[in-house]
Formats: structure tokens, sequence, C-alpha cells
């Protein structure tokens, strides 16, 4: 079995708590952006261990596309339920009705980068200075770019070329009226220190990590869970595979791969050998050479 050092987990942990905490030291009304994956998992698990015994003192936010995997619906209340937290979802459907957003259409057509005007309007409409999210800088190469403290304009917008300096573990919060602040408390963890971390502590995580049997399709050279509300190409056919997700996120984007790992040893074994990155099945990232980062620009997660 592989083993890990434990003392880069707790360093990294602290590393976490430490950068938690001086968001509820410096912000007025953060929040913590919940999609009900790994990561945002461990960035809430790590709050409440952060301000233990008192209750996390921000609200979990979820940006609800309507095409999410309904495992990450179940897990995501029930998780909320035992953190004893707050939750606000606010939905793509709802921006789409508003006309606030425009669907795309046909069989590439995804609610992903739609998140954005949900997002920015949840933080226009209940004033939030701060919202902390679970990305990491080995994930992909604009998100490498990412302080702890990410700078974004009056219109949410974030400029890689203009951010903060963070010497000695200083962060600098200050803001004019209508500017926040992404917070990443991860930023130097890896998928392995994700997944070593979730090893040692046992925390729960929602089924689709796991192998498991379910109706899938391929495109392109990639596998995709089956919705109805997916619309074929004339080739492609539905069949049942044995796969498991690295990622969670829109249906319409979020690829599986191939796996008999069905346990978390399991996975951590798998990753040990894979050549393939995290996001490598990630439709959303492969649009354009910078994708990611234009979708950050505009006020992405």
């Amino acid at each position: 079995m592989f083993s890990y050092n434990l003392d880069h987990l707790k360093e990294l942990e602290s590393e976490s708590i430490f950068i938690l905490r001086e968001v509820a030291a410096q912000f007025e009304k953060p929040v913590l952006l919940f999609s009900g994956g790994k990561d945002s998992i461990i960035v809430s698990y790590l709050a409440k261990k952060a301000f233990y015994p008192a209750k996390i003192p921000f609200a979990l936010l979820h940006i609800d596309t309507g095409h999410n995997f309904q495992e990450t619906i179940s897990f995501r209340d029930k998780w909320v339920e035992k953190l004893g937290t707050k939750l606000i979802v606010r939905s793509v459907q709802s921006s789409i009705n508003s006309g606030r957003a425009h669907e795309e259409s046909g069989p590439y057509a995804s609610r992903n980068i739609l998140q954005t005007i949900t997002l920015l309007d949840a933080i226009e409409e209940f004033k939030f200075d701060a919202a902390i999210g679970g990305a990491r800088r080995d994930e992909e190469k604009a998100r490498a770019k990412e302080r702890f403290f990410s700078h974004r304009d009056e219109f949410g917008q974030w400029e890689p070329k203009n951010q903060r300096p963070e010497l000695w573990n200083l962060f600098n919060g200050r803001k004019k009226i209508g500017e926040h602040f992404r917070i990443f408390p991860l930023s130097n963890w890896t998928e392995l220190d994700v997944w070593s971390y979730i090893q040692r502590n046992e925390i729960e995580l929602p089924s689709l990590y796991f192998s498991h049997k379910r109706d899938v399709f391929e495109r392109h050279g990639v596998i995709y869970g089956y919705a109805d509300f997916m619309e074929l190409l004339p080739d492609e056919k539905v069949k049942k595979l044995q796969v498991r997700f690295r990622t969670i996120g829109d249906m319409t984007c979020t690829g599986a791969i191939e796996s008999n790992a069905s346990t978390v040893n399991e996975i951590i074994d798998e990753l040990l050998v894979s050549r393939v990155t995290e996001r490598g099945s990630r439709i959303d990232d492969q649009r354009s050479e910078n994708a990611m980062e234009e979708r950050k620009k505009s006020g992405y997660f």
C-alpha cells in the first residue's frame, strides 16, 4: 500500500486552516463555493476544523446548472446537514428564465460557462466580499497563476498581471466598493495530496468517484455519463461501462474513465501510474488553448 509523509499533509492542513482564519478575520461577508466535488468537500471539512467548536462562520453557495449528477446533489444535502451550516443554492435555469443567460443548443451544448453569470449575480445579491474555492495550482495552467487571495474587480473579472505579492504569508485583502476576492486555501495541494488526506481522515465522498456501472456514451475519445437531456450524434450509442470520475462538474462537460478502483487505496494506486491529467477529460478546458483563463477573466470559479 502507498505510504505518504503525514508531516507534509499536516503542513498543508495547517496552511489551509490559517488561510481560512485569515478570511474570517479580514472580510465581512465571505462564502464558500461548494460544488459537491472532492476539493470543495475538503475545504468545507477544513473550515469545520478551523473554527471548531464554533460553527463555520460563513454559508456554502452552490451554483446548480440543472445538469448536475444526481449523486452530487444527494451528497451535497447530506454533507451540509452534517456540517450544520447554511446552504445557498442559485440555479442557472433561473438565469436562463430571466433572460440573464442564453442556453446553448445542439449536441455540444453545455451550461458550464453559464454558471459565471449566476455566480456573479449571487455575489452581487448577497454582497459577498470573498468567495472561497477549492481550486489547486496543479490542476491547470491558468489556475497556477492564482494567488491565495485572488483579486476580482467590480465586474468580477480577474486580471492575472494585476495580482498582489504574498510574501511571508501576508495577505492583502483591501478592496474598493464592489470588488471582491476569490480565496484558494488548497492552492499548494496536489491531486495525490487530496486523496491521501481523504484516506487519512476517512472523509466521505460522492459515489461518482468510485468505480460503478452506468449508462455512458463516447465522443471524441471521452466517456460521458448519459442523461435524457443530452443530444447524441448519429453514430453515438448508449452502453454500460464500469467507470469512475476524477472531477465532478456539469454532466455535459465532465468525462469519466474506465476503472475498477472502488476504494480510496485503489484510487491512489491508480493515480500513481496515470499519465492523464486530472482535468484531461474536462471538455470545457478543451474549447480553446486558453479556455480556463478566458473563463476566469470573465468571473468563472
